[in-house]
């Protein structure tokens, strides 16, 4: 081989690892930039099912503290009403222990 072949075989190696570089640089530009919009698409995803499973759960208490409320209300207005009868129950009593304090 003469000195010029093996000069322009030395120069096409250059352009050649120089397109290959420039290649390389470019996929692994292209790879960062997917693995970023799928991280971004992950933790958009991660938030959205973050939030509806709060919500689940939120309204699953609203709705235990609702029967809970409702229970404890039933049980009051019961013993309101026992207490109300047991008053007019002991109101005559009551109205003539008065009555027979004010006579003596």
């Amino acid at each position: 081989m003469a000195r010029e072949d093996v000069l322009r075989a030395i120069k096409n190696a250059e352009i050649a690892a120089t397109e290959t570089l420039s290649d390389a640089k470019k996929e692994a530009s292209s790879i960062i930039s997917q693995s970023r919009q799928n991280a971004s698409e992950i933790l958009v995803s991660g938030r959205s099912n973050s939030d509806s499973e709060s919500q689940g759960l939120i309204s699953d208490a609203r709705t235990i503290a609702g029967s809970e409320a409702d229970t404890v209300s039933s049980d009051g207005h019961l013993a309101q009403k026992n207490i109300h009868k047991s008053g007019n129950k002991n109101r005559d009593k009551a109205v003539k222990a008065v009555l027979d304090a004010f006579r003596n």
